[in-house]
């Protein structure tokens, strides 16, 4: 959590005297690491790729294995290992840490439907900002009703809801990637508050207030990862 690190192992509990270590990166195999134990020479080069890396890489100095620290969304990739003529590859992913969805009442929608409609139920919208390969979703007990999903960054994803006021059933949207999952409980009672004719006029304006705030703190979240190794043999 919060820019943790990872380790990519070499598989090897020392290095050899002739061993030549190279770490690459990404889809041009860009250079990122290399050791020459022949010289006693060890270099990491932090400043390509528009210095995504600047900081954050360590080599292990015994097996050669590569430490990213402080990790974020943008080392998420493919990951290359060449020890003479052993290859390896790392498929890397990092998850940013999800925000808590944000539940708020439609004031727009409710004043547009019609009167009897508007009396009976109460609309609501979940919405979350700055979030990427995600799915948000809204359950009524633990039985799905809606989703929508995202696979790249998004200034928004919302999903609308309508609900009785005099429904005793448990709602929630809940908001997750593959390895983690953040939810917000539908309180009828606070969410579904009349809306005044200010609200009426000024309910997206606050909705969008709200968002840029979550936005904020999305940004400043902690950063999870997950990673798959697979080997193979030149």
């Amino acid at each position: 959590m919060g820019g943790d690190s990872v380790t990519l192992n070499s598989g090897f509990t020392e290095m050899m005297d002739d061993d030549l270590i190279r770490w690459r990166f990404g889809s041009e195999n860009t250079l990122i690491a290399q050791i020459n134990v022949m010289v006693s020479s060890m270099t990491v080069y932090d400043d390509v790729l528009d210095e995504r890396f600047r900081d954050r890489l360590k080599l292990d100095h015994q097996t050669g294995s590569l430490i990213i620290t402080n990790t974020r969304t943008e080392h998420t990739g493919l990951y290359q290992l060449q020890i003479n003529s052993v290859s390896k590859s790392f498929s890397l992913t990092v998850y940013a840490h999800l925000p808590f969805p944000d539940i708020i009442r439609d004031c727009s929608s409710s004043s547009s439907s019609s009167s009897s409609s508007s009396q009976q139920n109460c609309s609501l919208v979940c919405s979350v900002v700055n979030v990427g390969h995600v799915t948000l979703s809204w359950y009524k007990g633990n039985s799905l009703l809606s989703s929508i999903s995202v696979s790249d960054l998004s200034i928004s994803l919302s999903l609308p809801l309508e609900v009785e006021y005099q429904d005793n059933n448990t709602y929630s949207c809940v908001l997750n990637n593959p390895i983690s999952n953040q939810t917000t409980h539908l309180d009828i009672t606070q969410h579904c508050q009349p809306c005044s004719d200010s609200v009426h006029c000024c309910g997206f304006s606050e909705t969008v207030i709200r968002l840029v705030l979550s936005a904020l703190v999305g940004v400043a979240a902690a950063a999870v990862l997950v990673y798959d190794i697979r080997s193979t043999r030149e």
